[in-house]
C-alpha cells in the first residue's frame, strides 16, 4: 500500500519534533519534511508534495489561513492550535480536523483516519468521473462531463466531446449501460445526449452545444422528466 505523504508547518521546534515522531511511527504515513514558518512552506509548494499537511494556525508573518489561500493542490489539512477558537473559520476552509497542542496519539490517529477516508472518497469520485475507450488503436481517457453527445455510426459510435471526437467499436445499447444515468439520456435510436449541455428544445428537436438532434416520440417524456420540465 502506498504511503500518504505528510508535511508539518509549525513555529515550535518542540511540537514539530513530537509530531514528526508520531508520523514516523504510523505505518500509513511518510514524512516529507517540516517547516518552521509559512513563507518557507510556500516556497516549497507543499500543497503539491503532500497528501496531508499539519499546519500551525498561529505563525508569524503569514498565518495558516493565508497560506491555505495560496494552495493550488488539495491536500487534507489538519490544523494545530493552542486553543479551540478557530472551529467556525476551519469549517469555512473545509479543514479535515484540528488538533489541540500538545497533540495526543489518540487524537492524532483519529485525524489521520479522517484524512485517509477523505482522500479515498476523492480518489473514488475521480475514478468514476472518467473512463477509457479504444480509438484509432489508442486508449483515450474521456471525462464524462466533457461528452456532449454520442451518435450511432453503424457498428460504431461517435463520442463528441469538448476537445475532440472519437469513433469507438460499440453498439449504442451497450455503451448506454456504461453511462451515468443521472447525466445521460437516449433521445433517439441514433443519439444519446449529456443533459447538462442541453441549450434549448421543442417537441421534436433538442439543441446541444449548437447541434440539433431529433427527439423520438417515445423518448420525449423521458427527456422532459430528466430536464425537470
Amino acid at each position: 500500500m502506498e504511503k500518504l505523504r505528510t508535511v508539518i508547518v509549525d513555529a515550535s521546534d518542540n511540537h514539530r519534533n513530537k509530531l514528526s515522531q508520531l508520523i514516523e511511527g504510523h505505518t500509513a504515513l511518510q514524512h516529507e519534511g517540516s517547516f518552521r514558518n509559512a513563507i518557507h512552506a510556500k516556497k516549497e509548494s507543499i500543497d503539491q508534495i503532500a497528501d496531508i499537511v499539519f499546519l500551525d494556525i498561529e505563525m508569524p508573518l503569514i498565518n495558516a489561513f493565508d497560506l491555505i489561500d495560496t494552495f493550488h493542490g488539495k491536500p487534507e489539512i489538519i490544523l494545530l492550535c493552542d486553543k479551540a477558537d478557530y472551529a467556525a473559520k476551519a469549517f469555512d476552509y473545509h479543514i479535515t480536523d484540528y488538533l489541540l497542542k500538545p497533540v495526543s496519539y489518540d487524537r492524532f490517529r483519529k485525524a489521520v483516519n479522517r484524512a485517509k477516508e477523505n482522500l479515498k472518497l476523492r480518489a473514488d469520485a475521480e475514478e468514476k468521473a472518467h473512463f477509457f475507450v479504444k480509438s484509432n488503436l489508442r486508449k483515450v481517457k474521456i471525462n464524462y462531463c466533457d461528452i456532449k453527445w454520442i451518435e450511432a455510426l453503424g457498428d460504431y459510435i461517435k463520442l463528441v466531446t469538448q476537445k475532440s471526437n472519437h469513433v469507438v467499436l460499440s453498439s449504442m445499447k451497450a455503451f448506454e449501460k456504461e453511462l451515468p444515468a443521472e447525466h445521460f439520456i437516449r433521445i433517439h435510436k441514433s443519439y444519446i445526449i449529456n443533459i447538462n449541455r442541453v441549450q434549448n428544445l421543442n417537441h421534436a428537436v433538442v439543441e446541444v452545444e449548437g447541434h440539433q438532434m431529433p427527439i423520438s416520440r417515445k423518448r420525449r417524456s423521458e427527456l422532459m422528466l430528466a430536464l425537470g420540465l
